[in-house]
């Protein structure tokens, strides 16, 4: 049997629905929008943060191969 949804993280289609439906209970109709809007933000923030990382990495790489180059 093919499954609609992909398997992520090993959760198969049924689950998604039993997950879907929980989230609907606790939260409502009305806060889930906004519970994923702040979970997008989070997820923007962190890819923003990994990338000022790596950019600050190669920075210190470069510096590091600029001070091991001899002299001329």
């Amino acid at each position: 049997m093919i499954t609609i949804v992909p398997l992520i993280f090993g959760i198969n289609g049924w689950e998604w629905v039993i997950i879907v439906l929980v989230l609907l209970l606790l939260f409502g109709g009305k806060k889930i929008p906004e519970l994923m809007r702040g979970v997008g933000k989070g997820v923007k923030e962190l890819k923003k943060g990994m990338k000022e990382a790596e950019g600050e990495l190669q920075e210190i790489k470069k510096e590091i191969d600029s001070d091991d180059e001899p002299a001329k």
